[in-house]
């Protein structure tokens, strides 16, 4: 039988005051992956994550959790996802079990195991009694992360998962999240700013600007096409001729050449170089970089 995927969206349009702003989104997510969403400031990545967990209504397009409409199915559809959109509402008076206690009660079949099954995996289970107003950022954040997986969700939507966090509290929500995709079979959609991570943490990136999807595909192909080789050679333009008999060759800064990576080729480019007397002064493999790809796409647009 085939699966049934964690989320599906289909050509997902909002349009507010006349101005579309979300311009046919479509993307799939899967059991155990986790999906990485950037854009720039002003992308559309919150009103589309908005639209996702039912704070607002799209002009049109279907959403479908686990195979529910979110807008036909709504009960159905949020029984199935869990989030945090932006920061998680705790009590700092309350004890974590505490805070976990009074969202449960909106839920009658969460049991009091279940919040100690949650407390044990975000790893607050020695400190899940204290005072909420004594955690660092980081606790908070996966109390409330704790909060979101209470009703056993098969989606977790993060918004902005490590906004504030330290290097350290950064590395371990990345390792929590790849934990709970791989250990719970949780699929999980983040939004972030932070490109390192989103190449670090994810499997899939949808890249959006101006209310569309430009593209989308997984890290290890993003990546692959930002593998590149800087050529330093004199005399320039006819390195540049001759290496294009070979292969697709830019023009860099600083009187350099840009060809693709391909390890099998570039000592036969370098020799046929040096044969035709041309002096190679630096060859340069460029490590490849999210970032780079996505500024590349976006034209260097400011991310938010």
């Amino acid at each position: 039988m085939k699966e049934v995927p964690a989320l599906e969206v289909k050509d997902l349009r909002k349009t507010i005051r006349k101005r579309e702003i979300i311009k046919g989104l479509s993307f799939t997510l899967y059991r155990g992956e986790v999906f990485g969403f950037l854009g720039p400031n002003g992308a559309g990545k919150t009103t589309t994550i908005r639209m996702l967990v039912g704070l607002i209504k799209p002009t049109s397009g279907t959403i479908l959790i686990s195979g529910k409409n979110v807008q036909t199915q709504f009960k159905e559809a949020m029984e199935k996802l869990g989030c945090i959109v932006e920061n998680p509402e705790l009590y700092p008076y309350l004890s974590g079990w505490e805070n976990l206690e009074y969202f449960a009660r909106m839920d009658p079949s969460i049991t009091q195991d279940r919040l100690g099954e949650v407390a044990k995996m975000v790893g607050l289970t020695d400190r899940i009694h204290d005072r909420v107003g004594t955690y660092s950022l980081g606790m908070r954040q996966r109390l409330g992360i704790a909060q979101a997986l209470l009703g056993n969700p098969h989606l977790l939507i993060l918004d902005e998962p490590t906004n504030g966090l330290d290097p350290a509290g950064i590395r371990e929500m990345r390792e929590f999240i790849r934990f709970l995709a791989k250990n719970e079979g949780l699929s999980v959609l983040v939004s972030s700013h932070l490109l390192s991570e989103i190449q670090l943490l994810c499997d899939r990136v949808a890249i959006i600007l101006d209310g569309k999807i430009i593209r989308t595909d997984t890290v290890e192909s993003l990546l692959a096409e930002q593998e590149r080789v800087i050529w330093k050679v004199e005399p320039i333009q006819a390195a540049k001729k001759l290496l294009q008999e070979e292969t697709d060759v830019k023009e860099g800064e600083d009187q350099t050449l840009i060809t693709p990576y391909i390890e099998e080729q570039i000592a036969d480019w370098n020799k046929k170089l040096v044969n035709a007397g041309i002096k190679v002064k630096e060859m340069e493999a460029k490590l490849p970089a999210l970032e780079d790809l996505f500024l590349e796409l976006t034209g260097g647009t400011h991310r938010d």
